[in-house]
C-alpha cells in the first residue's frame, strides 16, 4: 500500500494517471458494489482486511475498506504500488520471511502485516489503477483458484468502473445533444418568427384565410426539414442523403417527381436547416408554376457549394429579377440564401425548356 520500493514508479505513469483521472473515481463517496467485492474477497481469503485501492501519485486511496478504518496512506513505501508495476498477482504468504518485505514499515513496524495478495485493477488499454487486495497479520498458504477468484473480483472492479464511464459519457453526450437541439429549435422558431412576419406584411392581393393557408405550409416545412435530418448526432451531415430523403416528402406531398442528383459531400449540420428550407421553397415553387420532372442538383467544388432546382415549365419572363421580387416566396428564398452566405441567382434550364434557380456557397 504505497511503493515497496522508494523512487520506483511504473514506466508508464503520466499515462497510468491520466487513466486514473479518466474513470473521476478518486475521493467519490462510499459504494455499495465495490464494498459487496471487498467483503466477497475477504471471505474467500478468510482473511479480516480486503480493500481496493487506487494508486495516486502521492497517496494510494481506498475505494473500498473492508476490516479497516483508514481511507488512504502515503504512496511511500508499501505494497500496493509495488503490485501496479505488474500485471501478474503480488503475493507475501509470509511477509516476515520474504526478502522483497522485510524492509516494509507495514511488515517491520506495529502493524505487523503477514499476508498480502494484491491483483492489478487493469483497464482495456493496459493501465494498472490501482488493486483489489486481501492482507492477514497472519501468514497464510494460497493457491491458484484463490488467485484466479481474487483476479475475477478485479476485473468485476474493472467493469463497474467502466461502466460508469460509459454512463458518464452518455449523459454528457446527451446533455450536449440537448443543448444542440434547443439551439436548432431555437433558430427554427426565429425562422418561423420572420416568415409569419413577412407573411402579415400588406401586398394588396389574396385574402387572410389564403395567406394564413401559405403560412401555415411553409410552417410545415420546418417540420419536415426536422423530421428529415434532426436525428443527426454529429456535427457534420451527408447533404445529399438528407436532400433525397427531404425530396422524396416532397414528390408525394407535390404529386411531382423530384430527383436528386450531384456529389457527395458533408456540411456542417448548421447548413442543414437553411439548405432545406431553400429547397422546399425552390421545389414547390417549381411544382407550382412549371411543368414536368424537378432536378435538384448538389456539386461540390472543393470548399464550394452549388444547389440548383429546374423544372421543365415555359421559364420565368425575360425581366424577372430574383432580387426585386416582391412575392413572399422570393423574399424567403433571399434570406434563406443569404444565412448561407450566397445569394440567388435563375438562368435557363441547360436541358432544355423551364428554369433553374442556383444558390453557391461555401463551407
Amino acid at each position: 500500500m504505497g511503493a515497496l520500493d522508494q523512487g520506483i514508479i511504473p514506466e508508464n505513469e503520466a499515462e497510468r494517471m491520466a487513466a486514473v483521472h479518466r474513470y473521476e473515481i478518486l475521493d467519490t463517496p462510499p459504494d455499495g458494489s465495490f464494498d459487496r467485492v471487498t467483503a466477497l474477497a475477504a471471505r474467500r481469503f478468510d482473511v479480516p482486511i480486503s480493500i481496493i485501492s487506487i494508486v495516486d501519485h502521492d497517496r494510494i486511496w481506498f475505494k473500498s475498506h473492508y476490516g479497516v478504518g483508514v481511507e488512504e496512506i502515503g504512496r511511500d513505501p508499501g505494497l500496493c504500488a509495488s503490485a501496479i508495476l505488474s500485471s501478474e498477482a503480488h503475493v507475501l504468504v509470509d511477509a516476515s520471511t520474504d526478502p522483497r518485505s522485510l524492509a516494509n514499515p507495514l511488515v517491520a513496524g506495529d502493524f505487523g502485516l503477514r499476508f498480502y495478495a494484491g491483483v492489478p485493477l487493469q483497464t482495456s488499454d493496459g493501465f494498472n489503477l490501482g488493486t483489489l487486495c486481501v492482507i492477514d497479520k497472519e501468514p497464510r498458504p494460497v493457491d491458484q483458484a484463490q488467485i484466479d477468484d481474487l483476479t475475477d473480483l478485479a476485473s468485476l472492479v474493472v467493469d463497474q468502473l467502466e461502466l460508469r464511464l460509459a454512463a458518464r459519457t452518455a449523459i454528457g453526450h446527451a446533455e450536449l445533444m440537448a443543448r444542440e437541439i434547443d439551439h436548432r429549435v431555437m433558430n427554427s422558431l426565429q425562422f418561423v418568427s420572420g416568415l409569419l412576419t413577412m407573411q402579415s406584411e400588406p401586398t394588396g392581393v389574396g385574402d387572410a384565410s389564403a395567406r394564413l393557408k401559405e403560412a401555415a405550409t411553409r410552417v410545415a416545412a420546418v417540420a419536415r426539414v426536422h423530421r428529415n435530418f434532426y436525428s443527426s448526432d454529429t456535427d457534420q451531415a451527408s447533404c445529399i442523403t438528407f436532400l433525397a430523403r427531404l425530396c422524396s416528402d416532397l414528390s408525394e406531398i407535390c404529386g411531382v417527381a423530384v430527383e436528386v442528383s450531384g456529389d457527395e459531400g458533408m456540411v456542417p449540420t448548421t447548413l442543414i436547416q437553411p439548405i432545406g428550407l431553400l429547397t422546399n421553397e425552390l421545389v414547390t415553387n417549381a411544382a407550382k408554376h412549371g411543368a414536368g420532372k424537378i432536378d435538384v442538383i448538389y456539386k461540390v467544388s472543393g470548399d464550394r457549394r452549388e444547389l440548383s432546382v429546374c423544372d421543365q415549365g415555359p421559364g420565368v419572363p425575360a425581366d424577372f429579377d430574383v432580387a426585386k421580387s416582391e412575392g413572399l416566396g422570393m423574399k424567403v428564398v433571399r434570406v434563406l440564401a443569404k444565412q448561407l452566405g450566397g445569394a440567388v441567382e435563375v438562368v435557363p434550364n441547360p436541358d432544355g425548356r423551364g428554369a433553374c434557380f442556383r444558390v453557391g456557397f461555401a463551407t
